[in-house]
């Protein structure tokens, strides 16, 4: 049995200049943060011709060109596995439509299995730019490419998307206090809110000058600085931004206030928007879990990962 995994991903700045209809025009940053939430995706051989697909559908069929589920098809393709007499189930600790990058986190973890089943090497890199030529080229989605690198390399990583559509990813450099204690004063509540995000990325107007690209800068210089309250601002500035392209319901908009009146220092939403998970930046954290536990918000709690997509049994 092969057992591979792929986190999900907070955005800590920059959202929306990984679409390619931003970084061709001016180039895009975005800082980002894997967690210790994950998809992770198993196969095994098993003692029937057929080829069998789990997650929240059951599929069995001939191979894997008969296989419904889009990236399941083109990740097997790419890979060069039929799929007879094999069995691959997924398991995702968060719902998709959340804002994590689920969806992403699916295909990495995917290809990084089916990889090692055919005994291939693989680095972060290559993981990351097959998924974006699954779900950005052969399937056309109208989404970025943060979800798929922040997946593969893990960490607290700036991403810098070139307009020729090159990426390359940097770890921050962060001292071990400041690193200890954004990971300690980050919480995020579930809206039970779920969106598609290439819905909202197909619909919403992109930033449309060259201040988004810089957005993910200052938020890494702060945390570079150990300046945890202008980063809590940067939250604040990245909230007014993303909620004046793509409004947030009046629920969100309300939860979000009642978070800053009891605690949080910065607040944001995660993902596309829309719904999802709101994320703040809260030094005393105890009264902004109290309001969010009486909204009705639940919190996950998590730490960092460091790891990216890896191969967990093999």
């Amino acid at each position: 049995m092969i057992i591979a995994r792929a986190p999900l991903r907070i955005t800590l700045g920059g959202g929306g200049t990984d679409i390619p209809a931003y970084y061709e025009k001016y180039g895009g940053h975005c800082l980002a943060a894997a967690i210790d939430k994950y998809v992770t995706i198993m196969i095994h051989e098993t003692f029937v011709d057929d080829l069998i697909v789990k997650y929240s559908k059951l599929e069995r069929v001939k191979d894997a060109e008969h296989v419904e589920h889009p990236i399941v098809r083109e990740a097997m393709r790419l890979v060069g596995v039929k799929g007879r007499g094999l069995e691959i189930c997924s398991h995702a600790d968060i719902p998709a439509g959340t804002g994590l990058g689920s969806s992403s986190s699916f295909t990495v973890a995917l290809l990084l299995a089916l990889h090692t089943y055919q005994r291939h090497t693989t680095t972060p890199q290559q993981l990351a730019e097959e998924a974006c030529q699954i779900e950005i080229q052969a399937l056309e989605q109208p989404i970025g490419k943060q979800d798929q690198y922040i997946a593969a390399f893990g960490g607290v990583t700036m991403l810098s998307f070139q307009e020729d559509g090159r990426v390359f990813a940097i770890g921050l450099n962060m001292r071990a206090d400041t690193l200890a204690d954004l990971e300690d004063n980050l919480l995020l509540f579930f809206t039970g809110q779920t969106h598609k995000a290439a819905e909202i990325l197909g619909a919403s107007t992109m930033p449309d000058d060259m201040w988004a690209s810089y957005v993910a800068g200052y938020a890494a210089d702060a945390l570079e600085d150990g300046d945890l309250n202008g980063f809590a601002d940067q939250m604040n500035g990245q909230w007014a931004t993303k909620h004046q392209r793509t409004p947030a319901s009046e629920d969100i908009q309300r939860w979000r206030t009642l978070g800053l009146e009891n605690g949080a220092l910065g607040g944001k939403l995660v993902g596309a928007g829309g719904g999802g998970f709101l994320l703040f930046y809260a030094e005393q954290k105890g009264p902004l879990r109290r309001v969010m536990a009486e909204a009705g918000l639940r919190e996950v709690r998590f730490r960092f990962d460091f790891d990216g997509a890896r191969v967990v049994a093999s």
